[in-house]
């Protein structure tokens, strides 16, 4: 089905999506090789389902139908799935299988961005490993980076439905990319317009101009090594600092400064905000733009003043907008324990993202239904090992026992699983995150 025939269904989705996938009589699982990460013991599988994503799926020695983690993975990815994918996926989540719970994660179907395609596609790989492993006493849904988008979207689309045994018990979010994609996204806006009021070779003054929030123009040939080499010509990104010139550096401390982001993730924010804008822009919006910067009063350069009369301007297309929030935007309306951390120096996707996840949870009356727990790291793909599976045990008594968990609990668990999991819990319980609004302006949009 697709993204558009999605946003065209609307409450139909909401309703009636968590049925409408059985799996593909051809979509059994083939015995696999186990990635080196996994236990020796353990069982894995993949294949491909009959809508065309392909999955792992990992299964300890000694599981008896106990907790299945069905996982959304991040990115979104640009090319066609591939098996090596989801093996990369297993690796990184192996964890969760030496923890002692099965793992089942999906490639998705496609390529591209697609919030509600992706939950649709991890649903659909649900039932398959039911249908083909037994029902597990508890199934976790587990987001990560722009999975947790996706979890955060399937935790609503396959909800609890009176008299029916609900697809999912609860959700652990991690490092996730939260409060819909036109909020998550906007400010890469801002570095397009910032970084070509700087550097103007994004595009070069003798190539096609066109619209930033177009990601490339159609039949564009640019590379991405290309698009590094032209962020060292203009910022010295990519050379020790004390070989920059003077001016390299100060068009970095324009850039860093005013949009608020790490040095070491200019290039690849530069290349989402380049070619996943291309992939949403074009491919799934049909040309719309969904990111607005008509007013937006941008601060923390050497001179202000210039830099807003300078950059380049854009209103977002209400259109747009609708169908990006309809795709990727929580309702807040939880019908499930959810549970999230992030890492407070995430350069990927920033914390602040989690105080917008709050702020439509509260106002959608669900509070009681969220907890939320930070960590003092600077990652973003992956965090402690310790702190996963302390997660997943504090879930999992909330689930069983009613015992929602305060973070509190939660880092007094992940000390406990040191000795097994290696030290480096690095939990903060005491964090509350800023607004999203102190790191990407709001009004003006």
């Amino acid at each position: 089905m697709s993204f558009f025939r999605h946003l065209a269904l609307g409450a139909t989705i909401a309703l009636g999506a968590a049925s409408a996938f059985a799996a593909p009589a051809d979509s059994a699982p083939h015995p696999a090789d186990c990635p080196a990460t996994v236990p020796a013991d353990a069982r894995c599988y993949n294949g491909r389902d009959g809508e065309g994503a392909l999955y792992w799926i990992a299964i300890p020695a000694q599981w008896q139908r106990d907790v299945l983690v069905m996982h959304t993975h991040g990115g979104p990815s640009l090319g066609a799935p591939t098996l090596q994918r989801g093996a990369e996926d297993l690796t990184r989540w192996s964890v969760m299988v030496k923890a002692g719970y099965a793992w089942a994660g999906s490639t998705y179907r496609r390529g591209g961005y697609g919030v509600t395609m992706a939950a649709e596609d991890t649903e659909r790989l649900r039932k398959l490993f039911i249908a083909n492993f037994g029902q597990p006493r508890r199934t976790v849904l587990h987001g990560q980076s722009y999975g947790g988008g996706v979890a955060s979207k399937a935790a609503e689309l396959y909800g609890p439905v009176p008299g029916e045994r609900p697809a999912y018990d609860g959700v652990l979010l991690t490092s996730g990319v939260l409060g819909g994609g036109v909020d998550a996204y906007a400010f890469r806006l801002d570095l397009r317009v910032v970084y070509q009021h700087v550097c103007r070779n994004h595009p070069k003054p003798d190539e096609p101009q066109y619209p930033l929030w177009m990601g490339l123009p159609a039949g564009a040939t640019l590379t991405r090594h290309q698009l590094a080499e032209r962020v060292k010509e203009c910022t010295g990104v990519g050379l020790p600092a004390a070989q920059r010139s003077a001016a390299q550096t100060a068009r970095l401390k324009t850039i860093l400064s005013v949009v608020k982001i790490p040095e070491r993730t200019l290039v690849a924010h530069l290349d989402w905000a380049t070619w996943l804008f291309e992939d949403l822009t074009q491919k799934r919006l049909a040309g719309r733009n969904p990111f607005g910067n008509a007013r937006v009063v941008y601060s923390g350069s050497a001179d202000d003043a210039a830099l807003n009369a300078g950059v380049l301007r854009y209103e977002a297309d209400p259109q747009a907008v609708g169908m990006l929030s309809n795709d990727s935007r929580p309702t807040g309306r939880l019908r499930l324990p959810v549970l999230t951390l992030h890492a407070i120096h995430d350069p990927t996707a920033f914390v602040e993202l989690e105080s917008a996840y709050r702020n439509i949870i509260d106002a959608a009356g669900s509070s009681d239904r969220l907890v939320q727990t930070f960590s003092d790291e600077s990652q973003h793909s992956y965090l402690s090992d310790a702190e996963y599976p302390a997660l997943m045990t504090s879930l999992l008594d909330w689930i069983d026992r009613g015992e929602k968990p305060t973070p509190q609990k939660v880092a007094a668990l992940c000390a406990r699983y040191e000795a097994g999991f290696g030290k480096g819990c690095h939990l903060r319980p005491d964090y509350t995150p800023p607004p999203l609004a102190t790191r990407t302006p709001a009004a003006g949009r």
